[in-house]
């Protein structure tokens, strides 16, 4: 038998063993008649655990939203916090990027949970950014397992260093275009109009990659996948390499970008576009508002999705943290003000 065999087995009895903890640790005093309460069988599968996710704060970051977010996930403690990307502004020189990263990190430092990061254009769009990003942060796509869960964090601007170079000069001047003409405008530059624009890039190598990953991970009991833009929107991409792969396994896909929530299902699985955690609305393009996102995965395959909107997020007085009563967190509120 092998060492995993052995390994797994051993789990297997250990949670066995811990299966009615629940009922164990409630212990009502003496009740003569009915009981007033429905039943014993409490919500406590030593496999549940829960995770968040904040969304994109650039496009035009708005003051005190993200720091709000993070008194508020204090309180809700989640055991990880994740993102779907675009952390910074990006677009400077070194020293202006490094101040940047600086900022995001001083902002998640007093978390007493670990903060996950996924990249975005804005964080690794030009050589530069690449270069910075590892020597802060290491690889750009990685992945990890947690209670027997597989995670995915893919790089959705995974491109030649050629391609990159042009894109970064006609994304310089769609940006001009927007400020001086408009965003309708802006959307009709060669930038504009690119793929990589709406749903990014794979190379072969992180398809490679991943594909490895998960044949190594057959046994997880679900799969979440982060990204940033919709790399499943592209007509063709390595990435439906690592979509085959996925196919035959529950799985729930998250990505940003959009800065407007969405929920589709692609091949029967959830796919869901995260609004905005602190950047900027565009509530033309549909639900605009700042949020977090609560994941509880019990066992087997449950998985359980809460959106909270960080405006109904209050503590023990009734207040929203970090003097949050002030600040506006939809672009509908935000517009009557």
């Amino acid at each position: 038998m092998s060492k995993n065999s052995i390994l797994a087995g051993v789990l297997a009895f250990a949670l066995v063993g811990q299966s009615n903890a629940g009922e164990l640790d409630f212990a009502p005093g003496p009740v003569a008649g009915p009981l007033p309460w429905t039943h014993e069988n409490f919500d406590s599968d030593p496999q549940k655990f829960t995770f968040a996710i904040h969304s994109d704060l650039t496009g035009g970051e708005r003051p005190e939203i993200f720091a709000t977010a993070m008194a508020q996930l204090a309180l809700l403690r989640p055991e990880f916090l994740i993102s779907v990307g675009d952390l910074i502004d990006g677009g400077g020189d070194r020293d202006e990027l490094i101040g940047e990263w600086e900022s995001y990190d001083a902002r998640i430092e007093g978390a007493r949970f670990p903060v996950l990061y996924v990249s975005g254009n804005h964080d690794v769009s030009s050589e530069l950014e690449r270069e910075l990003w590892g020597e802060r942060y290491g690889p750009i796509y990685y992945h990890f397992r947690y209670r027997d869960v597989l995670f995915l964090v893919l790089d959705s601007e995974d491109m030649t260093s050629e391609r990159r170079v042009e894109l970064v000069k006609q994304r310089l001047d769609a940006i001009e275009i927007h400020k001086t003409q408009g965003a309708e405008a802006a959307l009709t530059t060669p930038y504009g109009q690119s793929a990589e624009k709406q749903s990014g890039a794979i190379s072969e190598a992180q398809a490679d990659y991943f594909v490895k990953v998960l044949a190594d991970n057959s046994d997880a009991r679900h799969t979440f996948l982060f990204v940033h833009k919709p790399v499943w929107e592209a007509s063709s991409s390595p990435y439906a390499r690592i979509e085959g792969t996925l196919k035959a396994r529950p799985f729930t896909a998250f990505n940003g970008h959009v800065h407007a929530y969405a929920y589709t299902q692609r091949m029967g699985r959830d796919h869901i576009q995260l609004a905005t955690t602190g950047g900027g609305f565009f509530p033309d393009l549909g639900m605009s508002e700042d949020h977090v996102t609560l994941v509880t995965v019990g066992g087997e395959d449950e998985v359980s999705i809460a959106n909270l909107m960080l405006a109904g997020i209050r503590d023990k007085t009734g207040a929203i943290p970090n003097n949050g009563d002030a600040l506006c967190f939809s672009a509908a509120a935000c517009e009557s003000k």
